[in-house]
């Protein structure tokens, strides 16, 4: 069988974790590809909101085995309060949640230096989440890091002082104040650790091989979003793994002729959390509006989202960049009640008008050129079906697959995961 993909189009915060958990029930394996715990995936049903933040999505799933892959970076300490989390639903995670050996881990002094290192930057910060992704990553690449495979090595905890000796001397370096108690921090991290034992390790290239002869169905599920991928994002205001496509493949151990179905999640607007270009940004009383009736915080860090129209040429970009086959546009309902909706289309970018995304969007650079929509009054929340939608939802959605050229198969109405529609 071959290997579908879930990802964000946007900057993230798109609903991937409810899409997953509504098409789990079609998959034998849920796989994370990439991120960290920088990443929240919501999941609401039964009256009960869940944030996963490394946990693949279809944990809640009885039958679906759950596999965090080798391009996702762990934070042993923030992953057993997840673990602990499920424990009051009484989820065996044990028996359906298994991780790669090549996995690598975020350790106390990588958070430190996250922090260090935005602070010295001033007013030049990028948002980072502080959670030590980027450091943990740069180890990776460094050819530095300790991987969940190390900690089946009696030598590991020597490599482990090792590392964050060098660390230490690191954040020195950057001469900011960061204080912190490393003892304090050490103690929680091999209490973890431990924990994160008791787990089944996995050469997860040999895994995923064995499934795809074996007739498995499998998902691949990302994090953060495509705007925000390492090669093809806003950089430098990205996070530092490869959140496309392309990241699956590395980031499992899957061969690109292994991938089928690519899903892409957008909302019927877009956000922004932390710093970084944003063209059709609202700074008005519909950007607020947006922001308060989409509840538009971070699931992980409570931030403020940035709201703004839907942009068209950022999408579409994403949707070449990925290979999208199928959409999934989300939120729909939030702008139920708007005077008029507007797309961006095209930019206006060095005196000229274009249609692709160019290597600078910073405002200086470029400006949104709009087309105008009739907004939708009546509640999506309690529609079931499509023949329920009103007919400037349908033009709108009409409009959108016409300029993409891509179906859109599922349109969310609301947090729920009862509150999906397929088209």
């Amino acid at each position: 069988m071959a290997v579908d993909l879930l990802l964000g189009l946007q900057w993230g915060d798109e609903g991937k974790g409810k899409i997953v958990d509504v098409l789990t029930k079609d998959y034998d394996i849920i796989a994370r590809f990439q991120g960290g715990p920088n990443a929240g995936h919501t999941l609401e049903f039964d009256g009960i909101k869940h944030v996963l933040r490394t946990i693949p999505s279809g944990i809640f799933h009885d039958k679906a085995m759950n596999v965090i892959g080798n391009g996702v970076v762990i934070d042993p300490v923030v992953f057993v309060k997840e673990l602990e989390g499920l424990d009051k639903f009484k989820i065996d995670y044990k028996a359906k949640l298994i991780l790669s050996r090549k996995a690598h881990l975020i350790l106390p002094t990588h958070r430190l230096l996250d922090a260090a290192s935005e602070a010295a930057k001033g007013k030049a910060k990028i948002g980072s989440t502080l959670k030590g992704i980027g450091p943990t990553y740069m180890d990776k690449t460094g050819r530095n890091g300790i991987r969940i495979g190390d900690l089946e090595l009696d030598s590991w905890k020597e490599k482990y002082r090792n590392l964050a000796d060098k660390h230490e001397a690191m954040i020195s370096f950057y001469n900011v104040d960061v204080q912190y108690d490393l003892d304090e921090m050490e103690v929680e991290f091999f209490e973890a650790i431990e924990r994160l034992k008791e787990l089944t390790f996995i050469d997860s290239e040999e895994y995923f091989h064995k499934a795809i002869k074996a007739g498995k169905t499998i998902l691949a599920e990302g994090a953060q979003g495509s705007l925000l991928d390492v090669d093809f994002g806003t950089y430098p205001f990205v996070t530092s793994s490869n959140t496309t496509a392309a990241g699956a493949c590395t980031g499992l151990g899957i061969a690109p002729n292994q991938v089928k179905e690519v899903h892409g999640i957008f909302k019927a607007y877009t956000t922004r959390v932390g710093s970084g270009p944003f063209p059709t940004e609202l700074f008005d009383e519909t950007g607020a509006e947006m922001a308060k009736v989409g509840h538009e915080f971070g699931a992980v860090t409570g931030r403020p989202r940035r709201c703004g129209w839907l942009d068209l040429v950022a999408l579409k970009y994403a949707c070449q960049v990925n290979g999208v086959t199928q959409l999934n546009m989300m939120k729909g309902d939030v702008l139920s009640g708007f005077k008029t909706l507007k797309v961006c289309t095209a930019y206006k970018y060095k005196g000229e008008t274009i249609s692709h995304l160019p290597y600078n969007i910073e405002p200086e650079n470029v400006t949104p050129v709009y087309t105008e929509f009739p907004c939708w009054k009546e509640d999506l929340t309690k529609m079931s079906n499509p023949s329920q939608f009103p007919k400037e939802l349908n033009a709108y959605i009409d409009f959108l697959e016409k300029e993409l050229e891509i179906p859109i198969k599922i349109v969310s109405v609301g947090p729920d995961r009862k509150q999906t529609i397929n088209r």
